[in-house]
């Protein structure tokens, strides 16, 4: 039951260009491939350009890449709280709050790729673990209702979100 597309009623209007980019029937495919395809893209990229923002007043590489994963560890943890049938609302976040805390220790390209490929096995082990009677349960997080299937979809589409403003920006 995860892997079918979530509805439109199973999450926030602001999430649906998430959903949107993984394929129906295609979720853990994009969730395994993801990593590997984000060290693909990156791969000629050295750590003092990836340490350099995309564009004037943007993130750097490595700040976009630490937010893909702070976000992915977001995500999951909501999935997780809702498939285990908590029912106290979960907050959001201010993603630019977090990467500029992320950013007073910048990790390395390889570092943070690493840390995406761990986090992402993680959440895997997490989404292949559920039974499928979890993937309608709901809850509301950033006053958003939203499914533990539509969760799952969010973790790759918001990684695919990231992974191909990636590649229009650097080929």
């Amino acid at each position: 039951m995860l892997a079918m597309r979530p509805g439109a009623d199973e999450y926030g209007a602001y999430y649906a260009g998430y959903i949107r980019r993984v394929p129906d029937g295609a979720l853990l495919a994009r969730l395994q491939a993801q990593p590997s395809e984000y060290r693909a893209a990156l791969s000629a990229m050295d750590d003092g350009a990836a340490a350099l923002p995309m564009a004037a007043g943007k993130w750097s590489v490595v700040e976009m890449l630490a937010h893909v994963v702070d976000t992915e560890r977001v995500f999951a943890f909501r999935l997780l709280w809702f498939a285990r049938g908590e029912s106290s609302p979960l907050p959001g976040f201010d993603q630019d709050a977090w990467v500029r805390d992320a950013s007073r220790t910048p990790p390395t390209l390889s570092a943070v790729l690493d840390e995406l490929a761990a986090v992402r096995a993680a959440s895997l082990a997490l989404v292949t673990s559920l039974p499928d009677d979890v993937a309608d349960r709901s809850g509301v997080a950033n006053g958003q209702r939203m499914t533990v299937r539509a969760l799952a979809w969010m973790v790759a589409g918001h990684a695919q979100h990231h992974l191909d403003a990636l590649r229009t920006i650097h080929g």
